[in-house]
């Protein structure tokens, strides 16, 4: 119980090399490319579930937005089976990293940004400036609406850094109550691990929640700029 809590946070090295690069690199091998005809059970699921998702996420979007298809369908899958993976024992999860989820967000929020810009320019300057607005009240609201367009890659990784770091401490913390518990109170150390079974189970659904949310954010900014 003297671990750090924050231990499992900590990025894995080996020989004094970081692991990330393969960490981030590894699950695209659970998704391989089928050349067979008809393909196994794994992979028609995983192409049943694309189809799925956009077609709810880009019906929305006009033909230009539609050019983004493969990218939020790439990263829906990168979070989502990162998010799953470091759900394993003795595993990291690179999405609970402020960094690295600022470093997804804030390129997609520009691009999405800069494309509004260049195509819609009149209409993405008037959305820092409401139609009716009083004219002495002209110079806060430009700065309200300034400060709010470029905090939301902020709020973008800052949800999906603590919604998942939350369910691991969550799980960290019950588990490490359940071994405790064993040697004091058999009845209560199977209370607390079924409660684990249970949010270790909510976890796998936020991890994929998570992951549909931020592409779909992501996915609104670009269709308010499209």
């Amino acid at each position: 119980m003297n671990e750090n809590l924050f231990t499992s946070f900590i990025t894995p090295v080996i020989l004094g090399l970081p692991l990330v690069t393969l960490i981030v690199l590894f699950p695209s091998l659970l998704f391989p490319t089928s050349n067979r005809l008809v393909s196994n059970r794994f992979v028609t699921l995983q192409q049943w579930m694309l189809q799925l998702v956009s077609k709810q996420m880009m019906s929305i979007h006009n033909s230009k937005g539609q050019t983004w298809t493969l990218m939020l369908m790439s990263l829906i899958l990168f979070i989502g089976s990162t998010n799953l993976l470091g759900l394993l024992p003795h595993s990291f999860t690179p999405t609970t990293q402020l960094s690295m989820n600022l470093g997804m967000a804030i390129p997609l929020w520009a691009g999405a940004v800069i494309t509004g810009f260049r195509n819609k320019t009149k209409a993405s300057l008037a959305h820092f400036l409401p139609q009716g607005t009083p004219t002495p009240l002209i110079p806060m609201l430009v700065i309200i609406e300034t400060i709010s367009l470029f905090i939301q890659p902020m709020a973008l990784a800052v949800r999906l850094t603590a919604n998942i770091t939350a369910g691991h401490l969550l799980i960290h913390l019950i588990g490490g109550a359940t071994l405790a518990l064993m040697s004091i109170s058999t009845t209560t150390a199977l209370i607390t691990f079924t409660i684990l079974i249970l949010l270790t189970i909510l976890e796998f659904a936020v991890a994929m929640i998570q992951a549909y949310v931020f592409t779909l954010l992501v996915s609104l900014y670009l269709h308010n700029n499209t």
